[in-house]
């Protein structure tokens, strides 16, 4: 269980690329001012805000940002760059589709682009939010249709991305009917009331309930 749910913290040990990969050129021209970050967020007092809604710091954000404006020098990422940015961790796998559902996570206003804002909300709360805070974004990531419950359609859409995504790495193997297993195992845990979908609730209570998925989600913590 704690293999689905915690599916980005899987990937988190993977991958692990080093704070120069991840950010950019650490001896990169330190031009992530104030003034440059309020072109990007539109208002100058965007540092500010960022800090305050964030659990990052100033110093922090301003790394962040820098690695951001490197890889995304137009401040705004389209899902095809996020997918080619992304596929880069997973080499032996096709993370497209997994991508393209992390990539609408991630897009918050459904604008069709990851904006630095987008990009720090999400890693704020990933790597420093609450378990109850981590919890409600991955549901969001599952439900996939926005509907407010999961259903099997949906898990079955994400486990079978996350088996494409780690290809030939996927622990256990891959078998023919591994995804129905693995979505039958989920909802037979976590739907309460045998109502055929997993609220917000019955999902939060139910990984709350399960010491791997509680442990798969403490590997955010203190990552940056």
């Amino acid at each position: 269980m704690g293999a689905v749910v915690g599916t980005l913290s899987l990937q988190t040990r993977q991958r692990r690329p080093s704070r120069a990969t991840m950010f950019g050129s650490t001896n990169h021209d330190r031009v992530c001012d104030d003034l440059e970050l309020s072109v990007v967020c539109h208002r100058p007092e965007a540092l500010d805000l960022l800090e305050a809604q964030s659990n990052f710091n100033r110093k922090e954000l301003q790394v962040l940002y820098r690695g951001f404006k490197n890889e995304c020098p137009s401040g705004v990422v389209n899902e095809e760059t996020f997918k080619q940015i992304y596929s880069q961790f997973f080499p032996h796998g096709d993370a497209s589709t997994y991508a393209h559902y992390l990539f609408n996570a991630f897009d918050s206003s459904q604008s069709g682009s990851i904006k630095f804002e987008d990009f720090v909300t999400a890693l704020s709360i990933l790597l420093r939010g609450t378990t109850t805070e981590k919890l409600q974004w991955t549901f969001n990531l599952y439900d996939i249709n926005k509907d407010g419950y999961i259903n099997k359609e949906e898990m079955t859409d994400i486990v079978k991305a996350i088996y494409d995504m780690m290809g030939r790495f996927t622990y256990p193997a891959m078998k023919t009917d591994t995804t129905r297993q693995h979505v039958d195992a989920f909802f037979q845990k976590m739907d309460k009331n045998r109502d055929g979908v997993v609220t917000l609730d019955e999902f939060i209570l139910s990984c709350q309930e399960d010491e791997n998925i509680m442990r798969s989600l403490q590997l955010f913590e203190n990552v940056i």
